[in-house]
């Protein structure tokens, strides 16, 4: 099983990055489940969303400990709350920024860390460019499947297009191709 947890703030889009990253993997065949954990749901308070991938039924329903993957939707938070708490060893992190794990003051996290599953991606710059609104997520759907290949980029963009329509599944297909056309020149070039 593969378990992800997403960290950002209410109205980026948190709880919708789980549902599609269930809904691309159950396009692939596989079992999902996606849910979130709110504490207060208001508009920039902080919210975590979970998702689990199995090739087998999912039978476990409690919060997501100690996850495989960790998408970080507001770099805001890495030094408000313990994001990467319970992250397993090899486990991958993708952050939605244009700064390195150094300049975010990550330099011995990335020092100890297999650097080919930590990245960056400016997630927020992309969705404005190609949606016009400051969410994250879909473009860090595209960035997962590229760093983790858990999931294929065919898959985030069929779950787009199940979600959206016209010109705002138009753009998220085309922020969420960017970002994983970006992750995968910064893979080649580490």
């Amino acid at each position: 099983m593969f378990q992800v947890r997403i960290h950002g703030r209410g109205g980026q889009g948190v709880v919708t990055a789980a549902e599609m990253l269930s809904v691309a993997a159950f396009d692939e065949g596989r079992h999902a489940q996606a849910f979130p954990s709110f504490g207060s749901e208001r508009t920039g308070a902080p919210v975590v969303a979970f998702c689990r991938i199995d090739d087998r039924a999912i039978r476990l329903r409690e919060p997501i400990m100690e996850p495989d993957a960790i998408i970080i939707q507001d770099p805001t938070l890495l030094h408000q709350v313990d994001v990467f708490a319970g992250l397993k060893n090899d486990g991958y992190i993708l952050i939605n920024t244009n700064k390195s794990f150094a300049a975010l003051g990550l330099a011995d996290l990335a020092s100890a860390w297999n650097p080919a599953h930590l990245c960056t991606v400016s997630a927020t710059e992309l969705a404005l460019k190609h949606v016009g609104r400051p969410v994250p997520n879909v473009p860090l759907l595209g960035g997962f499947a590229a760093i983790s290949g858990v999931i294929q980029l065919a898959s985030v963009l069929k779950a787009i297009g199940e979600r959206f329509s016209g010109k705002l599944a138009a753009g998220n297909s085309a922020a969420a191709t960017e970002a994983y056309e970006t992750v995968r020149r910064g893979m080649a070039h580490a």
